[in-house]
């Protein structure tokens, strides 16, 4: 039986561990996997749940961490080096850019025979200065040389790594997008719905409009609620805005809200109250029940989990078109999109959702047959599996 070697940046809560997740569990009896795990930062919810609800263990590397640090990525390398020649694997598959790069440096060192690497965002824009930026290019560069296989979550991606920043040549990436086991946003919906407005106080008269994520600079709230301001001043029907998730920039967020004087609730919200924060939610079936309206208002995406989510729990879609987000959304067909910083165009989209109940049921009539059969894990693993065959035979 061949062996795989799996290493994940960080288990923190997101679409990466669940696909890491059903990629070490269900790739047997065809493969063993051993699955390798950085540790998360203090501010980010963990995810290890997610592994015990398919009772699939993890190996940590501590030394393994978001920040670059020299002096412990190299002892997160050599760690990863013993643990290759402990495990002999067939195949290395590492996940996003730490991992990527200590991962596949190890693995080209003890001369793994096949090594494969997926890129899950879009990591050249919107994060970094164009310095850094530079630099990771050419590293990245240097490591698909040295990999056998590249792996995007979508063709958008695909045109990314390939043309505009010439990671490696077409031939080289193949395009196998995530996968969810989908099935829990379509069980007992109306009561998720019922315990998630009763934990929060909102009114089921309330349209509540959400958005669901990191507490992070990248995930652009302060537009979201520039937008929902907008939108409460120019609607008379009853709406609350839910953020469900926490991270760094939290404080940053309730200044905000501060600003434009729109009430906040951190538990119960009161006839008042403007902003529900709920903090994270590891059952977000049970969230997406409770809302009405999902947004997205990042800078980028690669493939936003969250939208994959809310139109599997038949919720209409209002996000910017940045990132793999076309590639998620059928544009007028699931949800509604506007050009990244076009608050106008934004609070546009909203306003029409929030205001025709026709056009939220259309929106939302074949979003659950459209995820389904695009994003299930199912068809993930089946990709997977069919990409190791062709490069292990290759090998021979």
């Amino acid at each position: 039986m061949p062996k795989v070697l799996r290493i994940i940046n960080r288990l923190n809560l997101g679409g990466i561990t669940y696909n890491v997740t059903y990629l070490t569990r269900f790739m047997a009896p065809e493969y063993e996997t051993m699955l390798v795990s950085g540790m998360k930062d203090d501010e980010e919810e963990s995810s290890e749940f997610i592994l015990d609800q398919y009772g699939v263990k993890a190996h940590y590397v501590k030394e393994m961490k978001r920040e670059i640090n020299f002096a412990s990525d190299r002892k997160a390398y050599l760690e990863i080096k013993d643990l290759i020649k402990k495990f002999k694997p067939d195949i290395v598959h590492t996940h996003a850019a730490k991992a990527g790069a200590l991962g596949r440096l190890a693995a080209i060192a003890c001369n793994v025979p096949v090594i494969v690497h997926t890129f899950h965002g879009h990591t050249f824009h919107s994060y970094f200065s164009p310095l850094k930026t530079r630099f990771f290019i050419e590293i990245e560069r240097y490591l698909a040389r040295k990999s056998t296989a590249i792996i995007t979550i979508s063709q958008l991606q695909k045109e990314e790594i390939c043309n505009r920043f010439k990671i490696c040549p077409p031939e080289k990436a193949h395009i196998i997008p995530l996968g969810f086991d989908l099935s829990r946003f379509k069980e007992n919906m109306d009561e998720k719905r019922k315990q998630f407005r009763q934990e929060f106080n909102i009114a089921e008269d309330c349209l509540a409009v959400g958005i669901i994520g990191r507490f992070a600079m990248i995930k652009n709230h302060s537009f979201f609620l520039e937008a929902f301001k907008a939108l409460t001043e120019r609607t008379n029907k009853r709406v609350i805005a839910v953020l469900v998730g926490d991270g760094e920039e939290r404080e940053n967020i309730l200044q905000v809200c501060k600003r434009l004087s729109l009430p906040v609730a951190t538990h119960g919200a009161s006839p008042e109250t403007k902003v529900v924060f709920t903090s994270w939610i590891k059952d977000v079936d049970r969230a997406l029940a409770g809302l009405d309206v999902v947004c997205l208002t990042s800078h980028n995406e690669g493939t936003p989990v969250s939208l994959i989510e809310a139109q599997a729990a038949s919720k209409p879609v209002v996000s910017t078109r940045v990132g793999g987000i076309e590639n998620v959304v059928k544009v007028n067909e699931t949800g509604l999109l506007s050009d990244a910083g076009d608050l106008q165009q934004f609070v546009h989209n909203l306003l029409r959702v929030i205001e025709n109940e026709q056009l939220r049921n259309n929106l939302v009539s074949n979003s659950w047959t459209f995820v389904k059969d695009k994003f299930h894990y199912t068809r993930l693993v089946k990709d997977t599996k069919f990409l190791y065959n062709e490069l292990l035979s290759n090998r021979k």
